[in-house]
């Protein structure tokens, strides 16, 4: 499990609608896959394991901005 210090906080740094406010973000790990943070879903039923979560377009493309891409 990786310590939330350990993360790249891509969003959510005062730039979005949350400001610095701990709601819908993007991290990336150390190892560059990513994490999202959001409110739950159950549009359906995940995999064992697995779960949903939903976040505003504005976050992804937040998080899109802050790598670059």
């Amino acid at each position: 499990m990786t310590n939330r210090e350990e993360l790249t906080r891509l969003t959510g740094n005062g730039n979005g609608t949350c400001g610095d406010e701990d709601c819908p973000n993007v991290y990336r790990t150390p190892t560059g896959s990513f994490l999202v943070q959001g409110d739950v879903s159950q549009a359906f039923d995940a995999p064992a394991g697995e779960g949903l979560v939903e976040i505003p377009e504005e976050t992804l493309r937040e998080a899109v901005r802050a790598l670059g891409w």
